[in-house]
């Protein structure tokens, strides 16, 4: 099967692929090989200007595309790109933590998902740092994946990966990448508009009882956040939750007053195992609509 069916078949198949298979180790893992090369690029190519940040960005790019077209496999690119399995083994990570009652040990676990400060949170802070990750990052590391993986293939796929990849590396609010990092962030923007929107689709399609909650928050409060896409993705999740996101946080000395998502009360750890279920039938929606789509593909091929 090629074409469209043939792309959203590979495409389920490397979700299911993350979805058994555990990560390889970073000293082998084609994401981290491409993190550390871009770190030295970094250091080569930096300058406090939009320029030298297109520079880098556009060679990043270029090589996740000649990488995902070396390599010729969507369902292999798809499998090593996503990252659903990984994010929800550390959200139940720090859940297991909260669950034992021991602050100390979530906040340790908390930096595999989140790099604001964990210091001073408490469970509630806590609880919503994990679902706020879950919710921007099943975005980022599944159902954008996923989309470029049937609309392009392998080169797209591996390009998605390579762009999300340089926005956590250089797209952040610092000094040194204020403007260094403004290409690689737009990229990261536009090449998540889409599947973030299809998101709050997914997540109504999962929990229909909570679809008009979720899709006047997302109307009313996501626009508020400083992320197009994080901010619908995080207030779909509020929404379908029933509690409320944002609001201060911290990234080492530098705070950040977030608005609120959700009119709910603040979140507990109970709400970090539905947030995890959330995202799993999110994904494992998207798993049946990607197979559906090879079969109705290939259906009317052979109709005509």
């Amino acid at each position: 099967m090629s074409g469209l069916p043939g792309r959203a078949a590979a495409t389920a198949i490397g979700l299911l692929a993350d979805r058994v298979l555990d990560e390889p180790p970073s000293t082998w893992h084609p994401v981290a090989g491409f993190g550390r090369l871009m770190t030295a690029l970094e250091r080569r190519w930096w300058s406090d200007d939009v320029r030298g940040g297109a520079i880098y960005a556009t060679a990043g790019s270029a090589l996740g595309l000649v990488t995902g077209r070396i390599v010729g496999s969507t369902a292999l690119v798809v499998e090593v790109a996503t990252a659903g399995r990984e994010l929800r083994r550390a959200a139940a990570d720090v859940d297991a933590a909260l669950a034992a009652g021991d602050l100390d040990e979530a906040r340790e676990r908390l930096p595999a998902l989140v790099g604001r400060d964990p210091s001073e949170l408490d469970e509630s802070g806590i609880a919503a740092a994990v679902i706020e990750s879950l919710a921007e990052n099943t975005v980022d590391a599944v159902v954008s994946t996923a989309l470029w993986g049937v609309l392009g293939g392998a080169p797209w796929a591996a390009a998605h990966r390579a762009i999300n990849t340089m926005d956590a590396m250089v797209g952040h609010r610092s000094d040194r990448y204020r403007h260094f990092g403004t290409v690689a962030a737009r990229l990261d923007d536009a090449a998540n508009w889409i599947p973030a929107r299809l998101f709050v689709v997914a997540v109504v399609v999962a929990r229909p009882t909570r679809a008009r909650a979720v899709i006047a928050t997302v109307r009313a409060d996501a626009g508020r956040h400083p992320s197009p896409n994080a901010g619908v993705a995080e207030a779909a999740v509020a929404a379908s939750l029933g509690v409320q996101l944002g609001g201060p946080l911290r990234y080492g000395e530098r705070a950040e007053a977030r608005p609120t998502l959700g009119d709910g009360p603040r979140p507990d750890r109970l709400h970090v195992r539905q947030a995890i279920e959330l995202v799993d039938h999110v994904e494992r929606l998207l798993v049946v609509a990607l197979l559906a789509t090879a079969v109705l593909g290939r259906s009317r091929r052979e109709r005509r």
